[in-house]
């Protein structure tokens, strides 16, 4: 069976010396692991270097609808992104944010509206001036948990409210598990929800924030999905960026 689509890349993978497993959100099937034959020639239907983390592509594939792998036998750029790959600023957020979308999706179906924000967010942060994305990879994340379910009601907070992270919300006294924020970073947790990606320049975080809000957000998806690990680009993102 042949089937055609538009998708994310997440990561890339060797699996050996002529084959690698691509994992994609798709705008079809959600998320989809696939083989690829790489080649460097210019003349073939599929090249390696189509495949880097976030990179918007067009695919054609083949196999049984139940098949774990399917094949990719064509792919094109559905949109070249400039700045991304090249920009080793931005590549590196990238590479966390492909491995944080891998674990944070896996098991998401199709879902119109998140895959649309995953296209917004990316060619916006490829045409962006470089200064001004130190905070987007928080806010990113942010927004992203309301696509899924998991975006905090902000309804309740009040200066010296706690942050519940077990149950999203912000509550008047310390919760008895020892899953929460104290009252003097559930404000970073409000700035967080109220930055867009137009406004996130005008909040000025430390070092020492930034850190912390990208702890935060990382522990906050561990407790709500599943098998969320420890991701191995958190540490190289905090050094570069935060």
């Amino acid at each position: 069976m042949t089937e055609k689509t538009t998708g994310i890349v997440l990561r890339c993978l060797k699996y050996n010396d002529t084959s690698h497993i691509v994992n994609v959100y798709t705008e079809l099937t959600g998320s989809a692991s696939y083989i690829i034959k790489v080649s460097r020639a210019r003349r073939t239907g599929v090249r390696s270097s189509f495949f880097h983390p976030l990179a918007l592509v067009e695919l054609e594939t083949e196999g049984r609808n139940s098949a774990q792998l399917r094949k990719i036998t064509e792919a094109r750029l559905s949109y070249p992104l400039h700045s991304l790959p090249v920009n080793p600023f931005k590549a590196s957020i990238a590479l966390f944010l492909g491995e944080f979308l891998y674990y944070a999706l896996r098991e998401e179906g199709v879902n119109e509206p998140l895959f649309a924000y995953l296209l917004h967010s990316i060619r916006w942060f490829d045409g962006c001036k470089e200064l001004s994305i130190a905070n987007f990879h928080l806010v990113f994340l942010m927004r992203l948990s309301r696509f899924l379910g998991l975006y905090p009601n902000l309804e309740g907070f009040k200066q010296g409210c706690y942050f519940d992270l077990q149950n999203a919300q912000f509550v008047y006294f310390r919760p008895k598990h020892n899953q929460y924020l104290h009252p003097e970073e559930s404000s970073l947790v409000v700035n967080l929800m109220r930055m867009n990606y137009e406004t996130m320049h005008l909040f000025s975080f430390n070092r020492l924030q930034r850190v912390r809000c990208l702890e935060v957000l990382n522990e906050f998806y561990r407790i709500h999905i599943p098998g969320f690990p420890q991701l191995r680009s958190l540490e190289v993102l905090q050094e570069l960026f935060c």
